[in-house]
């Protein structure tokens, strides 16, 4: 991916050198609320609720040494944070609304949100309360090594995957996504999710399009490496590795078919109103 010649964005929020603490005990309400946050985002609850009588966290500042890739990784979120920035700001002008951008946060292995309290372990995010995305950057030796998706244009789906999310929420989807899945059973609500995600590809082909147009961003293999992201963190793949068998009525992101299938429809057609994964058939 050509990047180093872009602009960076303003919008990247380091905690990196925030350290995550617990004090006091939440339980009751308190789990449920977490439990509710994770299934509303479509992540096993357990990956939240990681021992009994989850502590609240904390966090301080702590002095930390960054390697140089580590500030190169930095740098590359920032120029991809950007041109997200760039692209969606003109297609909302386009159609006569104003993009407001999210902000990245950077950290490491815990952070809080106003989502609550997360770890790395459960990937990046986006949280609809702050309209921030979450990313701790060792999920790129993740995607290369568990995921089989080494690669910078595999990392940059990552970064326009959950700013999707976040032009989900300006656009009003979201809520009423949430609202559905509320009528809606366990199955029923995680289909509703797989939607949402495969959109969220979906969006993240149509960054890729226009960034390539205005910016001829893409060389040869980065299609591929966004495909290779894209099945790698499908339903079908992941829990095959982690349980040995697969149970579509689990899914909550799609399988790799799907995934792969929606962000080149993105990335082929440009038209953020080609995403509409809700009135598809799959």
């Amino acid at each position: 991916m050509r990047w180093k010649t872009g602009r960076r964005s303003d919008n990247i929020e380091d905690r990196r050198g925030m350290r995550v603490g617990r004090k006091g005990m939440v339980g009751g309400l308190g789990a449920i609320i977490l439990t509710l946050v994770a299934l509303y985002f479509g992540v096993d609850p357990a990956v939240v609720l990681n021992q009994a009588g989850n502590p609240a966290p904390t966090q301080e500042e702590q002095a930390v040494a960054f390697s140089p890739e580590e500030e190169r990784l930095k740098d590359f979120v920032s120029v991809v944070l950007a041109d997200t920035e760039d692209v969606w700001g003109a297609l909302f002008q386009r159609s006569g609304q104003r993009y407001s951008p999210p902000k990245l946060v950077l950290f490491s292995g815990a952070v809080e949100s106003a989502c609550g309290f997360a770890e790395a372990a459960m990937g990046p995010f986006y949280c609809p309360a702050d309209q921030k995305l979450y990313l701790d950057m060792g999920f790129f030796n993740d995607l290369a090594q568990r995921h089989d998706a080494p690669g910078d244009f595999a990392q940059a789906y990552v970064v326009a995957h959950e700013v999707g999310h976040h032009v989900q929420t300006l656009l009003g989807i979201s809520e009423q996504v949430h609202a559905a899945r509320q009528q809606a059973g366990q199955t029923g609500g995680n289909a509703l999710q797989v939607r949402m995600e495969l959109q969220a590809d979906c969006f993240a082909g149509v960054w890729a399009n226009h960034a390539d147009k205005a910016r001829q961003v893409l060389e040869p293999g980065d299609v591929e490496e966004a495909l290779a992201a894209a099945a790698g963190v499908g339903d079908d793949r992941m829990q095959k590795q982690a349980r040995g068998v697969v149970v579509p009525d689990s899914f909550t992101h799609g399988s790799s078919t799907q995934r792969m299938h929606w962000f080149n429809r993105g990335l082929q057609s440009g038209d953020p109103a080609q995403c509409d994964t809700f009135k598809a058939e799959k």
